[in-house]
């Protein structure tokens, strides 16, 4: 009896952790990406975009989003590398197996929120909540998701800012 008791234990734990494992970005990590993509906004994780996208955002730092974000070759090459490898099409996560699965073949998504798949996880959220002095922006995932610099997005997590 203890050991069923046991078995069944391990089974609802390993049970609950596959149903938050989809709300975890894979934990990888780079010390360039995480300088100098985390110096201007959070450093978002990679499987969030597809290969083709990261290759376009980092082909273009000179006039990233308005910026000028140049960097030197083997920087630009050490995190398009990290980028690509840990794309949405490459790494093996449920959440980058989403993303992938929303988008055309033709798609090349260079905003996380324009992504269908992020479109349909906060479709919830109401417009005016973007506009928030707390939030800014659906870019700012840290505002909701304080897991987020972590790579946790549960949803059990939420915490909308007034």
């Amino acid at each position: 009896m203890k050991r069923l008791v046991m078995v069944l234990t391990l089974l609802c734990a390993s049970s609950a952790w596959a149903d938050h494992d989809e709300h975890l970005a894979p934990q990888v990590s780079n010390p360039k990406w995480k300088t100098e993509c985390g110096a201007c906004h959070m450093a978002y994780p990679p499987s969030l975009l597809p290969e083709r996208s990261w290759r376009k955002m980092m082909s273009g730092l000179e006039r990233h989003f308005g910026q000028d974000a140049s960097l030197d070759a083997a920087t630009v090459k050490e995190i398009t590398d990290f980028l690509v490898n840990n794309s949405a099409d490459r790494a093996s996560s449920r959440r980058g197996s989403k993303v992938m699965r929303s988008l055309d073949a033709s798609d090349t998504p260079l905003r996380i929120t324009e992504t269908p798949w992020f479109v349909r996880k906060h479709d919830e959220v109401p417009t005016r909540v973007w506009a928030r002095p707390k939030v800014r922006s659906a870019a700012n995932c840290s505002a909701c998701h304080p897991g987020a610099e972590r790579g946790d997005y549960s949803e059990h997590g939420v915490r909308i800012p007034g």
